[in-house]
């Protein structure tokens, strides 16, 4: 049996008239309500969930699956669905070492944050279990030698197109961004036309949060520009593609892009294509099965395709998603909070979420499927999409990853606005991430080996040790507007993972 507690009371709101300190008192609430609402069984587990879409439902469906046939019960808890308010809670409370959660869902790129308070899934999982799982997504979720996640569905950006109105208009499906442009503009013009003043040719996720990190980095690899950071930590965004990738992405807005696409998150985008209004869009596959719905205007009218190319000599790519499942180590029921991920993340779950949702598995077998390629043929066409998806540098910037994420997304955001030029936005986004490496990135287990310690809090000053009272330093200072600083980062997980041994 499954209960829920909506995060609608807890809401971390990330528009204008936000604030830090609605953080704090978010997850103070989450935490009283879920210590009042505790009953006396023994292994009544509380997950974390996201509700974007129908996604609450899936995981209530099959959170309920597995209460009933373990004889245990599961209490669901929807978190918001932009994954900085979400990142918000989760600091929160794991900070405060509560055990009011026992299994988080969290962002793939997650676990190298986070990763210090969650245990190690090794022992719950067979060699064979893990082993089905995409290699790239199980090392993603191993840090310093321990599984903290294991995958749930992973994603990659895709360009979702108007069938029908291809054939209208007598188009093939765009190749690359100019293709897009020109195609766009055409079937935008020819409806306005006919009558619908509403309609636009093309629609993505513009709002200054990590969903405009992943549209940015699209746009930035599909020119060949790089993904910001490299492999070995070099800071590579200004370069002549990724200026040609900007210029690109700001000749959209007011032209084939609504204005107020600026406020777009992932629904937004999905509520304009959805309705009609909207020839193309750049979105994560669940919005397929939403799309095809029995209520939805454009049942049956959608394909899908990869984003197109930067150019001739570009390449088609999507930015990498995907959520994993993750126990706390302050859970008062691991074993069975583990036995909960093990249930949701095996290869029957994961059929049914994807024929049902369209969510993408992680299980490279589902992608032979005939049941699962039946409900969403994509998935077999778009396999190297999904298995070559750019990656965002959350492993290599480690635990300063949100600075890194937000200099990225705030300078994109100005751009599509109009208030910066692309060629002087990779010069500050430049200079920006090199005063946020510093001496080099800093990662759970500290820079290249060394112990871990904090970043210093401002350039000039010298490195600072972990100091006893850290994780008091860090509660206290969450409250302010730092709360997404990578030093307090820092100081809360080394703090409790030092408190922990």
């Amino acid at each position: 049996m499954t209960s829920e507690i909506s995060h609608q009371s807890y809401l971390v709101r990330g528009r204008a008239g936000g604030s830090a300190k609605a953080a704090a008192a978010a997850a103070a609430v989450l935490l009283s309500g879920l210590a009042l609402s505790a009953s006396a069984h023994a292994a009544e587990v509380a997950i974390s969930c996201g509700a974007t879409g129908a996604e609450l439902q899936f995981c209530k469906d099959g959170a309920d699956a597995w209460a009933k046939k373990t004889g245990n019960t599961v209490k669901v808890v929807s978190t918001p669905n932009e994954t900085t308010e979400r990142l918000a809670i989760y600091q929160q409370t794991l900070a405060a070492g509560s055990d009011a959660i026992d299994v988080y869902q969290i962002d793939v790129i997650w676990p190298g944050i986070l990763g210090n308070h969650f245990i190690d899934l090794k022992k719950y999982m067979t060699d064979a279990e893990v082993a089905e799982h995409f290699k790239p997504i199980i090392a993603n979720n191993t840090v310093g030698g321990r599984l903290v996640a294991m995958p749930w569905f992973t994603d990659a950006g895709v360009l979702y197109y108007r069938k029908d109105l291809l054939e209208k208009y007598g188009l093939k499906t765009p190749g690359t961004w100019e293709d897009l442009i020109a195609d766009a503009t055409k079937i935008q013009d020819g409806e306005r036309k006919a009558g619908n003043d509403k309609f636009w040719g093309y629609v993505f996720q513009g709002k200054a949060y990590e969903g405009l990190t992943c549209d940015a980095l699209e746009w930035v690899d599909s020119f060949g520009g790089g993904a910001l950071v490299d492999d070995k930590g070099n800071i590579t965004i200004n370069n002549p593609k990724a200026i040609a990738a900007f210029t690109m992405a700001a000749s959209l807005v007011g032209k084939i892009t609504p204005d107020g696409v600026l406020n777009y998150a992932e629904e937004d985008a999905r509520g304009v294509f959805q309705s009609g209004n909207a020839a193309f869009m750049r979105n994560w596959p669940y919005a397929w099965a939403l799309g095809n719905g029995p209520d939805s205007p454009v049942k049956d009218k959608i394909g899908v395709v990869a984003l197109p190319k930067g150019g001739d000599a570009g390449k088609a790519t999507g930015a990498l998603g995907g959520w994993e499942l993750a126990v706390s180590k302050y859970s008062k029921h691991q074993d069975a909070a583990a036995d909960l991920v093990k249930y949701l993340t095996s290869k029957e779950e994961q059929k049914r979420r994807a024929i049902g949702g369209s969510y993408n598995p992680t299980i490279a077998a589902l992608y032979q499927d005939k049941d699962v390629l039946a409900a969403v043929p994509f998935f077999g066409s778009l396999y190297d999409t999904f298995t070559n998806a750019v990656a965002r540098p959350s492993k290599v910037t480690g635990i300063r990853y949100n600075q890194v994420s937000t200099a990225f997304w705030n300078v994109s955001h100005s751009v599509l606005g109009g208030q910066m030029k692309p060629a002087d936005a990779v010069v500050q986004l430049e200079s920006e991430l090199k005063k946020i490496k510093r001496s080099g990135w800093l990662t759970p287990m500290g820079r290249a080996g060394q112990a871990a310690s904090c970043p210093p809090a401002a350039a000039g000053t010298e490195q600072v040790p972990l100091p006893a009272s850290a994780l008091v330093i860090a509660s206290e200072a969450k409250q302010s507007r730092l709360l997404y600083s990578g030093l307090l980062d820092c100081f809360a997980s080394l703090a409790i993972d030092e408190a922990s041994r």
